[in-house]
This record gives structure tokens, C-alpha cells and sequence, in this order.
């Protein structure tokens, strides 16, 4: 459980931060190695998560999309400051709860 949330938190971390690097290179005028920097890292999300050991890709990205989604409401928080309200823990809450029935509910 411990090595699945690491790579699903490398795999985010590389994600957004890769999509950080193009939108300050797009959005903000970054020179072009932020943007190629930007999609070396989105290139190494997607490496990252094929080393999880769940048997199905699809849960496995339903699943990485909650993480995400905690990981977005931190990044905003330590990169932008913009501080998470209520609603933005509770949606982070559900989300790994959901997250947390996917990949460890019982099967058959």
C-alpha cells in the first residue's frame, strides 16, 4: 500500500508540475525550456504510473485521478497560495475515499 501511494504521488507531483512549467512558459512568458521541461515531465507521469502493481489500467488511472485532485488542492495551496477551504478538503476527503474503495474493496 506504502509503494502504491508513493508512485501515485511521484506520478502526480510530475503531472502537475509538468503542467506547471507549460503554463508558465505559455501563459506567462517562461522561456521555451520551461515548456520542454514541462512536457519531459508529463512524458515521466506517464512512465511513472505504468510501475503500479494493480492489474487493471483503467482502475488505475480512476484511481490516480483522486490522488490528483489532493495533490492539485496542495499544489495550489504551497505553490499559489491560494489556501483550500472546507469544501476543498471535504472534495479532497471524498475523493480518497473513493480512491481507497477502488483499489483495496474486497473482489471476487
Amino acid at each position: 500500500m506504502i509503494s502504491a501511494l508513493l508512485l501515485f504521488t511521484l506520478a502526480g507531483l510530475a503531472e502537475i508540475g509538468g503542467g506547471y512549467l507549460i503554463w508558465l512558459w505559455l501563459r506567462e512568458g517562461k522561456p521555451l525550456y520551461f515548456g520542454v521541461l514541462g512536457g519531459i515531465s508529463l512524458a515521466l507521469y506517464g512512465v511513472v504510473a505504468t510501475f503500479q502493481t494493480f492489474p487493471s489500467f483503467g482502475r488505475v488511472y480512476a484511481a490516480y485521478g483522486g490522488v490528483f485532485i489532493v495533490l492539485s488542492v496542495l499544489w495550489g495551496w504551497g505553490v499559489d497560495k491560494k489556501a483550500p477551504d472546507f469544501y476543498d478538503w471535504l472534495g479532497a476527503l471524498v475523493c480518497i475515499v473513493g480512491v481507497s474503495i477502488m483499489l483495496w474493496g474486497p473482489r471476487n
